[in-house]
Parts: C-alpha cells; structure tokens; sequence
C-alpha cells in the first residue's frame, strides 16, 4: 500500500530549514542533493546549482518529510504552491493506478516514466489545485 509524505518548497532556504528539523525531530537525512549534482541533462541556471534538488529526513513512525528549493523554471513561489503532497507506491502498476485516478481532469507536469534517481516517477495538480507527486523507487528497502 502507498505512503503518504508532505513535500515542501522553498525559495533557497530549503537547507536552512531541514538543518532546523532535523535539529528538532533528530535522525539523519536519507539524501540531500543539489541540482548541480543532477544527472537528468536538463540544463541547470547558474543561480540555481547550488539550490536542494532534494532532501529526505524520516520523522516518527514511517513518515518522511521531503523537501527541495524552487528553481528559475519553476516560476515565483508564493503560499499554496510551496507544498505537494508525495505517495510512494509499492510497484509500476499502483503508480499508474494513483497517478492517472488522481490527475484525471487536472494538469500533468511530468507523466510517469523512468528517472535518473532510480525509480518510476511523475508529478501533476489535480482538478482541486492539489500538487502531488507519484514516485516508486526500484530500490526500495
């Protein structure tokens, strides 16, 4: 069965904030990547190398709160488009499932498909306004 995590965005303050929970909740990151170590052959702005890609810190009982930093693409980042929320699904097949039940009459940002990071994800809107994003990691452990 899927999880369920909240995804934050930040505009260049996302290492500043993870430091702050993870001084709070304790425990360590699982991964905490910067675009310039992305290896996706999209072009990075200059301004943005140095920016979280993404951030992992498990909190509690199997929850994990995830980040990253906005990027020039991205567009402004104000209140309401600065969270998502992140289901990992346990196959190929519940990532489908969920992706197209969820995004149906909404705006898909990336379909589902293979990633550099190793696993099978997409991103969308929902119909409501909703941001998520479908991930299944091949590694899963």
């Amino acid at each position: 069965m899927a999880s369920v995590n909240p995804y934050l965005t930040f505009d260049g303050q996302c290492d500043e904030a993870f430091e702050l929970y993870k001084s709070v909740f304790g425990g360590d990151f699982r991964g905490k990547f910067r675009f310039k170590d992305m290896d996706s052959g999209m072009p990075v702005a200059e301004n943005d190398v140095n920016r979280i890609m993404h951030v992992s810190l498990p909190i509690g009982n199997g929850s994990v709160l995830m980040g990253s930093d906005s990027h020039t693409s991205m567009g402004p980042l104000t209140a309401g488009n600065n969270y998502s929320v992140s289901i990992q699904a346990d196959s190929e097949a519940e990532a489908d499932r969920l992706f197209n039940g969820l995004s149906a009459g909404g705006r898909v940002m990336m379909p589902m498909g293979k990633v550099f990071w190793g696993a099978y994800f997409g991103m969308f809107t929902d119909k409501f306004g909703i941001q998520w994003l479908v991930n299944h990691d091949y590694n899963q452990q």
